[in-house]
């Protein structure tokens, strides 16, 4: 090398033996080139991309043999001894050479911001000695015959038409088509919607390593997919089967600004499709907007504006001191005709490094800085920025200056974090960025101690990282088993299909779709050519599999079928009906859920087991409903009765039909019980139908009727039923029809189960039915007309004290708030009398048992024990609160049965629900004490109003009050023989003969 400076003289140039061959592309230069360089004893070409320079060399290999061709280029050194040919990137060429032969490729870029000073530097100085081809766009014709006088000049028309075909969306593009871009992100996204749409996309950019980018060239050229997404790396010079160029992008970073693609770039780019005799097409894509007249003009004859300067840097460098190399690079363009280059990365890299205080001090000598500048040379492959570029080439430059070499350790830890073949794309992409790196550092001659053993080690991960970059990109981008069907289609191959016992559908090997019950679903989504083609190839399988399965199904056990609380219909977990509304609830019918295909005599044996399963169904899981529904031998009221029941899926509120109730005899009773009728004390219904699988099939046939399955609740409250719940805060948003289908009744904010509220009548009914001086007092009971709520009915409600409250209220019970004294000395006496009076035992009707859900319920204390309630217990723990009352609870009574009504409007008015009919009183408490008979036999009723005098005391005071008429009467009632009245007994000690004498003596 020589350190000493040189004075820059005017250049003094002459294109002698120099013959510039320039023209569009597809015009067989490159391949002019190659014939040339094999015609020569020796030879070397210069190639703008390293991925072009392996396929040239892969094809000089061909005809030279290998042991006679090397390759160089910053990364990679194939160089047999004795290798009579070269084939380099253009800054791996030297600048003089003593071969036979030299041709540089793609002179058209001596006009780039970034590389254009080095293609400059081949072209005015590189020469062969016998000839010199330089190859590129006719654009350099005028430049190169001034800067080279004497050359000689030979255009080459394209050997195909290029025509522009205006606009096409992405997945309209036709095969064989190149699409554009040049941002990553537009790259990936391109590639993806292609995948999606058409079997999928090969990505060449610039970023990828050479490995990677033959790959996946290979992956198109193939054939195994019909699109290449790429970026302008396509338009220097790589040889592809292009035949539509596809631009999704029109704006570019050069490396300096954003901007808008020149003519002669769109035509660089354009003119890779067609190839030889065979005609390519340019358009746009995407957010593109369609290309001018004059531009596509422009493109379509290869009229492009020429190329009037070149860029050039001085390759003439002092060494002396840092200073002296940097002004020495900035040297002015010596000729007209030349422009001095922006500042490349090596000389932002010496900028940064001239001003490091650690570095500066060590450039002191011209060896050393030569040293420097050489390591300035190290690319920045990654695209980082300057000063962390700058950091990597100190830390190099530091180990050549104090050790000779670059430290091994320092080395084998870059080398370390590179080695990994996890991640995504972009995490394979920085470690190979980072590797190329180091191997760029393994091929620069002294830098290492064991050159060769990291020259391998670097190959080595480049090559597994591209081959994991290659499958990641393969495994993204590219849909195999579309595009191998996509290649057997275009070759009018017959594919072939098969089934397996899954269901699964395999062509050619490859799984296209799934057989789900009589429906084929393909895997492709969408309507692209290969969705057509595997519906086509699966059809003949497809048809032979459907009447074999007819045939299993018409024969398959009941249990092979499962009805969705949705209405689908399933066999062996495949969808194959759906139910929808009949003409009656309980006689939905199915729709078949099957492809065409299935037709004739097999699809009528499907449909016909669907109905028959079907109705079998409905018949197990609602028998008691059906059986109703089909009992012929009922007639009359009791027929009547049966039908609201079937009519309102089998719950009826007992006051509802009070009625017809009243009027069965008991032989019709008896038919209804046999038949699963419950008839309690607020409702008429059929237990049998109170659980999750009964309830869920009416929610459902409800739902279809009513075309109510999208209402909110569908589906929810059986959900509660099957958790054995058996009250629940209702869900205001709920149908509450949702709520009665399941079995439960809304009183108030809660819904209580039916069988539950029968229950809880039967807590009450003995409380109610107990009379003072009968025996035993019952739980609850208090004074023959009122009772206490006790912590068994919360218990089976599941309910607080605040919850009973409303619930009663809206039950059709009245409350009486007492004080706790009162109740206290009340019970007090009670227990007294019973005490010492003899035990008398009261027929109670047993409880019939509790539904799912009882044995869990909460326990509440509602009311102390009567032995526990005391004057003392009543009292409030804190002397400033006024004790709680004690709610003593009685049924709702009314003067007579036409009177009913009218209490229920004016119940209603008051804010709660109607109170239950004089019947549903009467069932609510079967053991109360006989009424006086008349002379027919016929029981009297006597009925008591909250702190309202009995009979006909009661019916005077109300006509009294109505102008001599009763409340709700147009008329006096029947006159009833009146009933003996019998002198009552009063115990002075007892607290209320003391409470009745002191408001005697308050009077007075």
């Amino acid at each position: 090398m020589n350190l000493m400076p040189k004075t820059e003289l005017p250049l003094t140039l002459t294109g002698r033996d120099v013959t510039a061959v320039l023209g569009p592309t597809n015009t067989g230069k490159t391949h002019l080139a190659i014939e040339r360089l094999l015609a020569h004893r020796s030879g070397m070409i210069g190639l703008p991309l390293r991925l072009l320079a392996r396929e040239v060399y892969n094809r000089v290999v061909e005809r030279a043999g290998i042991a006679n061709v090397a390759l160089i280029t910053g990364e990679e050194k194939i160089s047999p001894p004795g290798a009579r040919y070269s084939v380099c990137t253009v800054e791996a060429m030297p600048r003089h050479t003593d071969m036979d032969f030299v041709a540089i490729d793609e002179v058209q870029l001596a006009n780039d911001l970034e590389r254009g000073h080095i293609f400059t530097d081949r072209i005015l100085h590189l020469r062969g000695r016998q000839e010199t081809i330089l190859l590129g766009a006719a654009t350099m014709r005028g430049i190169l015959e001034k800067l080279l006088p004497g050359i000689s000049v030979v255009t080459r028309p394209r050997l195909s038409n290029l025509a522009y075909s205006g606009s096409k969306k992405i997945t309209r593009l036709p095969p064989r088509t190149a699409i554009v871009a040049f941002a990553a992100e537009e790259v990936y996204s391109i590639a993806e919607l292609i995948r999606r749409q058409n079997g999928g996309a090969a990505v060449v950019m610039g970023t990828l390593s050479p490995r990677t980018r033959n790959k996946q060239v290979e992956l198109y050229q193939s054939g195994d997919v019909d699109y290449l997404v790429a970026t302008d790396a396509i338009g220097m010079g790589l040889n592809l089967d292009v035949d539509h160029v596809a631009f999704a992008q029109d704006r570019k970073f050069d490396g300096y600004q954003f901007r808008d693609l020149s003519p002669a770039e769109i035509g660089q780019i354009a003119g890779r499709a067609g190839r030889h005799l065979r005609d390519g097409t340019f358009g746009v894509t995407g957010h593109v907007s369609g290309f001018s007249e004059a531009l596509v003009q422009r493109v379509e004859s290869h009229a492009f504006d020429a190329v009037k300067i070149l860029q050039w840097r001085s390759a003439h460098f002092d060494y002396s001191s840092l200073d002296a190399l940097k002004r020495s690079i900035d040297t002015p363009a010596p000729i007209d005709g030349l422009t001095r280059a922006l500042p490349a990365v090596d000389q932002q890299a010496l900028e940064f490094l001239s001003r490091d205080p650690d570095i500066a001090p060590l450039a002191n000598t011209p060896e050393r800085v030569a040293l420097l500048w050489d390591a300035c040379a190290l690319p920045d492959y990654r695209k980082i920025a300057p000063a962390q570029h700058a950091d990597i080439i100190a830390s190099v430059y530091t180990d050549l200056v104090e050790k000779g070499h670059v430290n091994e350790n320092y080395m084998a830890e870059e080398v370390r974090r590179a080695d990994s073949i996890d991640g995504d794309i972009d995490a394979l992409s920085r470690r190979i960025a980072q590797i190329r790196t180091w191997t760029f550092v393994s091929h620069r001659p002294g830098w290492l101690a064991d050159q060769a053993h990291w020259q391998e080690k670097t190959r080595e991960i480049e090559d597994r990282l591209s081959d994991a970059l290659h499958e990641r990109l393969t495994k993204r981008f590219v849909d195999r088993r579309t595009s191998v069907l996509m290649r057997r289609l275009r070759e009018n191959t017959m594919l072939e299909a098969e089934i397996s016992p899954a269901g699964d559908v395999v062509v050619e090997g490859h799984h296209v779709g799934r057989l789900d019950g009589f429906r084929f679903t393909a895997d492709a989504q969408d309507d692209g050519a290969d969705a057509k083609a595997i519906k086509a190839a699966a059809q003949k399988a497809l048809a032979a599999e459907f009447e074999n399965r007819a045939e299993r199904f018409s024969a398959s056990a009941n249990g092979d079928f499962a009805l969705a609380s949705d209405g689908t219909l399933r066999w062996i977990g495949a969808t194959i009906a759906s139910v929808v509304s009949g003409e009656q609830a309980l006689k939905p019918r199915a729709v078949l859920l099957a492809d065409e295909q299935l037709t004739g005599p097999a699809r009528d044996k499907v449909a016909a087991r669907v109905d028959r399963f079907l109705n079998h169904h409905i018949d197990t899981v609602l028998k008691p409903l059906v059986d109703l529904a089909n009992a012929d031998a009922l007639v009359g009221i009791t027929k009547g009765l049966a039908f609201r029941l079937v009519e309102n899926f089998g719950v009826l509120q007992r006051r509802d039909v009070a009625e017809e109730v009243r009027g069965l005899d008991q032989d019709s009773r008896a038919a209804l019980r046999r038949l699963g009728v419950r008839f309690g004390a607020y409702h008429v219904f059929l237990p049998a139908l109170l659980k999750p699988a009964p309830a869920g099939l009416l929610t459902l046939l409800w739902a279809l009727k009513e075309d109510a399955k999208d209402r909110p609740g569908y589906g929810d409250v059986v959900q509660v039923l099957s958790a054995g719940r058996t009250s629940v805060v209702t869900d205001a948003s709920f149908d509450p029809a949702f709520y009665r289908l399941a079995g439960y009744r809304l009183l108030g904010r809660r819904a209580v189960r039916i069988d539950i509220l029968e229950r809880l009548a039967d807590l009450i009914r003995p409380a109610l039915a107990w009379k003072p001086g009968t025996g035993t007092r019952p739980d609850g009971a208090y004074d023959g007309s009122r009772f206490l709520v006790i912590p068994a009915m919360m218990s089976i409600l599941g309910a607080t004290a605040d919850d009973m409250e409303e619930i009663l209220k809206n039950l059709g019970y009245r409350q009486e708030a007492v004080e706790p004294a009162i109740v206290a000395a009340k019970l007090a006496e009670l227990e007294a009398v019973a005490s010492a009076a003899p035990m008398k035992e009261t027929a109670v009707p047993a409880a019939e048992p509790v539904g799912p859900g009882f044995a869990n319920a909460p326990v509440v204390q509602a009311v102390a024990k009567p032995s526990q309630l005391t004057a003392e217990t009543a009292t409030p723990a804190v002397p400033e609160e006024a004790p709680k009352p004690i709610l003593l609870w009685r049924q709702a009574r009314f003067d007579n049965r036409n009177n009913r009504g009218n209490h229920e409007k004016r119940d209603h008015q008051r804010g709660g629900q109607a109170r239950n009919g004089q019947s549903e009183q009467r069932a609510a408490q079967p053991n109360r004490p006989a009424a006086p008979q008349n002379e027919r036999g016929e029981r009297k009723e006597h009925f008591r109003g909250k702190g309202k005098p009995a009979g006909n005391e009661r019916f005077k005071q109300d006509g009294a009050k109505h102008g001599g008429k009763p409340q709700g009467q147009h008329k006096a009632p029947t006159k009833r023989p009146e009933r003996e009245e019998r002198p009552v007994k009063i115990d002075m000690d007892s607290p209320f003969a003391k409470l009745l004498a002191l408001k005697e003596q308050m009077k007075k």
